[in-house]
């Protein structure tokens, strides 16, 4: 009875989980590279945008991560204030740095509504 408990549990995680798949760079191509390989000005674009990919996961990595380590630190605090404590400012900077990153993309949302500048994209104009 116990084992289908459990695999009841893991299909439900896996329905509010799903499938993670890593966001690594990606490679360059188009007009970021001229004939033969040869980086252009462009390849700004690419740099940029592979660099915003590898730090969007470093930040939900180390979300997670604080998110578990708060838990751990909860569970084994007993009930000794100075270790409830700290679990409750590891939780507490883990959401404070969520809000961060959430609210500069929506300021930056919300300057683009207004102004209808592209300010979350990175273009570098093409030459003649």
């Amino acid at each position: 009875m116990k084992k289908r408990g459990l695999s009841a549990l893991a299909r439900a995680g896996r329905f509010w989980v799903g499938v993670v798949y890593a966001a690594g760079p990606e490679a360059w191509s188009g007009n970021c590279v001229a004939a033969g390989d040869v980086a252009t000005i462009q390849g700004l674009e690419c740099l940029f945008r592979n660099i915003l990919r590898v730090l969007t996961t470093i930040a939900g990595l180390a979300f997670g991560a604080m998110l578990i380590v708060g838990g751990f630190k909860l569970i084994f605090a007993g009930g000794e204030q100075k270790g409830l404590q700290s679990a409750k400012q590891t939780f507490t900077f883990a959401f404070i740095g969520l809000g961060l990153i959430l609210v500069v993309w929506f300021i930056l949302k919300l300057i683009e509504q207004f102004t209808g500048m592209p300010v979350t994209e990175f273009k570098v104009p093409a030459g003649p």
